[in-house]
């Protein structure tokens, strides 16, 4: 595995150094109802094994991951370890109660409780509202007695150093963003080659001192796969017409010998707007492939003849069907 150093960069209202590459650790909670594919106990560990010795300081997970799976088997190496790694960055979110959607006061509490015991740790250094708009009522969970002010509290008690936002309609982030003093935010799938949903979020997050984290620059893992191997978009099978774009994307690609990862990557660290992108790993090889990536030289011809190109700026996600499991 290359041991290059990967540029950090401050997420400045927290003081915290981060990698511009933050590793997503979703899949490895085990959820083929997402990916379409299993990551056993063992290829998970050995995952966050890599992601512990390399040189990337920043991880992200959530609570809801795999019904809690992930954060277990991350606590189990952070266990093996006595610890995070120096320096380590560990990113998660509070989520809503998945039988019933509550997501309340009460819930983000048991929801944090369970991810300091999950993980093995005392307190977190990031931690996210995530997905509000999947909640019961939005209205319950951004209200009095709901989990984004609890989240806040939580920052007041000292047991977490930084509070983000990680949702995905923009409509239902960009009010939040107003009233609420975040100092993160996560957007997901909104900022690819192929989309552009998010951008005015962006800018609006970044003009504010807000860090922005892009997550899933490879559009749910198509522009890492490509799209005759892995014809998924957004964790969902892609009709023809969805793909149409995505191999435009790799034509290009083809013609100049870059992976179209790299491209992918690259085209969101690229951007000065965005702290850190955050890649789903799901074994190894990804950790190292990822960290190849980062550094291949791609030609300004690239760029270049993708600016030609048309995107969406539709929410990619609109019909996706949820599925944390």
């Amino acid at each position: 595995m290359s041991t290059t150093p990967i540029q950090k960069t401050l997420l400045e209202r927290a003081s915290l150094a981060v990698s511009r590459i933050c590793f997503g650790t979703s899949s490895l909670g085990d959820m083929p109802g997402t990916y379409g594919y299993d990551v056993s106990e063992d290829r998970a560990r050995a995952t966050v094994r890599a992601i512990f010795s390399g040189p990337v300081n920043f991880l992200d997970t959530s609570r809801i991951y795999g019904f809690g799976r992930s954060e277990e088997r991350i606590g189990d190496v952070i266990r093996e370890r006595g610890g995070l790694p120096e320096g380590f960055v560990l990113s998660t979110k509070l989520d809503r109660d998945p039988q019933t959607n509550l997501f309340d006061a009460s819930q983000a509490r048991r929801s944090l409780e369970e991810s300091l015991k999950a993980l093995g740790l005392d307190r977190i250094q990031l931690l996210h509202l995530h997905d509000p708009e999947h909640a019961a009522s939005l209205d319950v969970t951004t209200g009095a007695q709901g989990a984004l002010p609890e989240l806040f509290k939580m920052k007041e008690e000292g047991l977490v150093n930084a509070v983000g936002l990680a949702a995905g309609s923009v409509e239902v982030m960009m009010p939040l963003l107003r009233d609420w003093d975040f100092d993160a935010v996560i957007t997901h799938n909104r900022f690819t080659l192929a989309n552009r949903n998010a951008e005015a979020m962006i800018s609006y997050a970044h003009s504010k001192g807000i860090a922005v984290l892009n997550a899933a620059p490879y559009a749910g893992g198509v522009l890492a796969k490509g799209s005759y191997s892995y014809p998924r978009y957004v964790y969902q099978e892609a009709s023809e017409d969805v793909l149409d774009p995505i191999r435009r994307i790799e034509a290009i690609c083809s013609k100049h010998g870059v992976p179209p990862g790299a491209v992918a990557l690259q085209f969101s660290m690229r951007d000065e707007r965005v702290t850190s992108t955050i890649c789903g790993v799901s074994k190894p090889e990804r950790v190292a492939q990822t960290l190849e990536w980062a550094q291949w030289l791609i030609p300004q011809a690239v760029w270049d003849e993708l600016a030609s190109l048309s995107y969406s700026v539709d929410d990619p996600e609109a019909s996706r069907q949820y599925n944390p499991g």
